[in-house]
């Protein structure tokens, strides 16, 4: 699309959170695809990659990350996975958990402040990229799909919990302290690691993006990406009861 309008001109009236791709200003291919996980293939190449991943940087938890996990296949639930549209091979995924049929896993470890009561939240966990350039490109492509993911859904909020330093990197993207001025927590599903709780609202992400001229607004909002589909299918994962109780052993 080579119309050079902006969001703001074609939407005026429209709710501040709603993304549709005929609002884009242009169009942009990827090298690789970023979609929800829809079969047992692609479920095994996100957990080797997620294994590797967290190997690399908190080896204990990457060897609990061996097997799919029992919030893999929950209600709620999906996995993002970035492939090479080369060769297939496994670039980049996240897992995203909303509040629809159960609290958070977060919250589990760290009970969230009242503001947050009666609220649909969205809980990004488990990402892992490959290793090199690529892999922060992807990684960048991620967290936008899980921008679009908790539009389309409807989510007000997406809340992280994020060790040192890559705390920081959420405070990039405008995301703002859970409990301003207190320590890390150690998050049960993280192996209690101290975490920083930090969130962003949905509703008012666009508006603040654009405000604080961020270098990332033009891609997040302004650019449609064909090869980041966040259909949900409702799809769920069969694999066997026994690898269901080693995973639910160590479900995050």
């Amino acid at each position: 699309m080579n119309a050079r309008v902006t969001i703001g001109e074609l939407g005026a009236g429209l709710p501040a959170n709603l993304f549709t791709p005929a609002l884009a200003r242009h169009e942009e291919r990827l090298p690789f695809t970023v979609r929800v996980a829809t079969s047992e293939r692609q479920l095994g190449k996100a957990v080797s990659l997620r294994h590797r991943a967290y190997g690399r940087h908190v080896p204990a938890l990457g060897e609990l990350l061996r097997q799919p996990e029992a919030k893999d296949n929950e209600p709620g639930c999906v996995v993002l996975l970035a492939e090479s549209k080369l060769d297939g091979e496994p670039l980049g995924t996240m897992r995203i958990q909303t509040n629809r049929y159960a609290p958070l896993a977060i919250e589990a470890s760290v009970p969230l402040p009242a503001s947050f009561a009666g609220c649909s939240l969205a809980e990004a966990t488990r990402l892992g990229v490959a290793v090199g350039r690529v892999g922060r490109v992807v990684k960048t492509m991620l967290f936008k799909a899980l921008y679009l993911y908790c539009v389309e859904q409807g989510i007000e909020w997406m809340v992280i919990g994020a060790r040192a330093p890559l705390d920081r990197m959420y405070e990039g993207l405008l995301f703002t302290d859970v409990f301003p001025g207190q320590p890390y927590f150690p998050l049960k599903h993280a192996s209690d690691i101290p975490h920083r709780i930090l969130a962003l609202e949905i509703d008012t992400a666009d508006a603040r993006w654009r405000a604080a001229r961020h270098p990332m607004y033009d891609l997040y909002v302004n650019t449609r990406h064909p090869d980041i589909d966040i259909r949900e299918t409702g799809f769920r994962f069969g694999f066997g009861m026994k690898q269901a109780q080693v995973a639910a052993g160590i479900a995050a």
